[in-house]
C-alpha cells in the first residue's frame, strides 16, 4: 500500500486544517509514494525510536520533529542525523499533533479519567461543530485533590504525580488538557474548574493557577500523551489488517532519582 493512501484515510478523520497555526504536522520527510508494509508509532522521533523503527516503512510521531525551518539537512546536527538515517532507510516520516489533539486526543484523555458529558475547554475551530483543545467536565460526587491523584495515576498507569493546591480541598469541576498545559490554566478558570490535569507546569504557574483558586495536577507531558500510540495502534489496524502496526516501547523521557 502506497503511503500516500494511508495518509489520505488518517487526514480524513484528522485533517490538517485541524492543527493549530503554530504547528507542523503532515509527511515530513520520504515519498508519498513509498511501499508501506509495516508502520512504526511513537510519540517522539528519538535515536532510540528511529533505530527501534529500522525495518519500517513508515514512522508516524505525535510529536513533530521538525518545528522550525531547516536551512540543511546534514550529520552536523541531531535532526539532521535523524532525518538522515530515516531517508537512506526509505522510511517515510508522519506527525499528527494538534490535529490529533483537537480530533481526539482530549476527548480520549477523558474517557481514560471516566469523565462524562466533557466540555471543550478551548475551542480552537467551528468548522461544522465546535472542536478544541482539553475538556472539562463535573464529577458526580466531590472528592478530595489527593484523592483524584490516585484517579489520574490509574488512569494513565502513572506512580506518581506533581501537585500545586492542597490535597485536602474538595473538587468537583475538573479539566483535563494533555501535552504542555500551563496555556490553558486562563481557560479552565474561565470555565470554572477545580483543577486542571495537564504537563510541564512551571513554578510560577503552578502558584499563581492555585492563588487563583485552581489546583493542578500535573501528570507530565508524556505522562498523559503516551496513550496517542495505543489509539492511533488500533485505528490504524482497523483500517489496515493487510499492515504490520507496532506500537514502541514506553519511553519517559526521564526518570526521578
Amino acid at each position: 500500500m502506497k503511503c500516500r493512501e494511508i495518509i489520505h484515510k488518517i487526514e480524513e478523520v484528522f485533517p490538517k486544517s485541524l492543527a493549530l497555526e503554530w504547528d507542523n504536522v503532515g509527511l515530513l520527510a520520504g515519498s508519498s509514494e513509498t511501499e508501506v508494509r509495516k508502520i512504526y508509532l511513537a510519540l517522539d522521533a528519538t535515536e532510540e525510536v528511529i533505530e527501534a523503527a529500522k525495518g519500517a516503512d513508515l514512522l508516524i510521531t505525535h510529536h513533530p520533529m521538525i518545528f522550525s525551518p531547516l536551512r540543511r539537512v546534514t550529520d552536523a546536527d541531531f535532526i539532521g542525523k535523524r532525518l538522515l538515517t530515516l531517508i537512506q532507510r526509505n522510511t517515510a516520516y508522519y506527525a499528527m499533533h494538534t490535529n490529533y489533539d483537537v480530533g481526539r486526543m482530549s476527548t480520549l484523555a477523558a474517557e481514560y479519567l471516566g469523565l462524562s458529558d466533557p466540555e471543550i475547554l478551548k475551542v480552537t475551530g467551528e468548522a461544522q461543530r465546535p472542536a478544541g483543545i482539553g475538556r472539562v467536565a463535573d464529577l458526580t460526587c466531590p472528592v478530595s485533590l489527593a484523592d483524584y491523584c490516585e484517579v489520574v495515576k490509574r488512569a494513565f498507569d502513572l506512580s506518581q504525580v506533581q501537585v500545586f493546591g492542597s490535597p485536602d480541598r474538595k473538587i468537583r469541576r475538573v479539566a483535563i488538557s494533555p501535552g504542555s498545559g500551563e496555556s490553558m490554566i486562563e481557560p479552565a478558570l474561565s470555565m470554572g474548574a477545580d483543577v486542571l490535569v495537564t504537563g510541564d507546569i512551571g513554578h510560577h504557574g503552578g502558584i499563581d493557577a492555585v492563588a487563583q483558586g485552581l489546583s493542578i495536577i500535573d501528570a507530565g507531558h508524556y505522562g498523559i500523551e503516551h496513550i496517542f500510540v495505543k489509539d492511533l495502534k488500533q485505528f490504524l489496524e482497523q483500517r489496515f489488517p493487510e499492515l504490520t502496526v507496532v506500537a514502541d516501547v514506553e519511553r519517559h523521557p526521564f526518570v526521578m532519582l
